[in-house]
């Protein structure tokens, strides 16, 4: 879409200053003093952003499953197993990129804002839960396709967008993949240490005795819930990415990005809330189906995203794209390209 102009700037030559009539640029005082306080008031709103998200999982997470932890530090040993998978899949991603390396401060940061946002996504969820309750037995199906799917999927794109996507390391469309899905692992680390966490507590509330046999199975279920959130978001970010380099079109293809992630997310969670349809009629083990369910679904999204990471690998190649690419102290070794 070509930039709009005022008339006067169409008409005008370009020996007369048009500045503070149709034009603008930093030249006075007070200018630099609007700079400073538009930029400060961005910086700000992002720092607010982040100490809102510090308070609500303080809140949601620390003030009442603290404790839990705490008596029993061997409970995060389970957390951190059950996120092994959803950190090959990162690793994975990572290597898949064709391009330069992201920094690890990115990366990290990154992680840490995915962890931190999920408590936004947990208070939406909470809040909108009760008020889809009022719609009948669908309610859930509604409500994840509505709700659960398009929130999270949002919170983790923004867990990229705050503050990676502002980088000049951000610098290729595929890096979106990358960073979309180290935020689908914060989030999926957190989230595995609230159900984890309330499994324990409800366990021992119920029965007093010890919640070994219920840590194991609740994180054996959080074990194979985690990989999809680094499959869904890693999905919302690579279009971020193509929206970081197509400007003209940013909005709608950002939106393209979360719809494909929220719809898949939301179908998941459909499916496994229905799975006992498969394995009551047909008397199969529950764990076993949702176990084949899982491999299956995931396995095929995630052969989706290969392929798209590999169509931008070979055309980075094809096009000899290297030429361009910045930061070769920090370039991955060829041979670590998408085969």
């Amino acid at each position: 879409m070509p930039e709009k102009r005022d008339p006067v700037q169409r008409a005008a030559t370009g020996d007369r200053d048009l500045y503070d009539i149709t034009d603008w640029e930093v030249r006075g005082l007070l200018d630099r003093a609007a700079v400073a306080v538009h930029n400060g008031l961005l910086a700000g709103s992002r720092y607010a952003v982040v100490t809102l998200a510090l308070l609500v999982v303080f809140a949601l997470f620390a003030a009442s499953l603290g404790f839990v932890f705490l008596q029993r530090p061997y409970i995060a040993a389970y957390v951190v197993l059950s996120v092994l998978p959803a950190l090959g899949l990162v690793a994975y991603v990572w290597h898949a990129d064709a391009t330069t390396g992201e920094p690890l401060h990115l990366l990290a940061a990154t992680f840490v804002l995915g962890f931190l946002f999920a408590g936004f996504a947990a208070v939406l969820n909470t809040a909108f839960q009760q008020a889809f309750a009022l719609v009948g037995v669908t309610w859930m199906v509604v409500f994840f396709y509505l709700v659960v799917g398009p929130v999270e999927e949002t919170v983790k794109l923004l867990a990229v967008r705050l503050y990676a996507y502002r980088s000049d390391r951000f610098d290729a469309v595929v890096d979106g993949a990358v960073y979309g899905a180290v935020a689908g692992l914060g989030f999926a680390t957190i989230e595995n240490a609230i159900y984890i966490g309330r499994d324990v507590l409800q366990t021992l509330q119920a029965t007093g005795v010890d919640a070994n046999v219920a840590v194991l199975q609740i994180a054996a279920v959080r074990t194979f819930a985690g990989p999809g959130h680094v499959i869904y978001s890693a999905f919302a970010g690579y279009y971020l990415g193509l929206a970081k380099f197509n400007p003209e079109n940013r909005g709608p293809i950002v939106v393209k990005g979360l719809l494909v992630a929220a719809f898949i997310h939301a179908t998941y969670n459909t499916a496994v809330s229905n799975l006992h349809l498969v394995y009551d009629p047909l008397g199969v083990p529950e764990g076993f189906v949702f176990i084949a369910f899982v491999l299956l679904y995931d396995g095929f999204f995630l052969s989706v995203l290969v392929r798209k990471l590999k169509r931008y690998g070979a055309a980075y190649e094809e096009s000899d794209a290297a030429r361009y690419d910045e930061g070769d102290t920090d370039r991955k070794s060829a041979v670590r390209r998408v085969d």
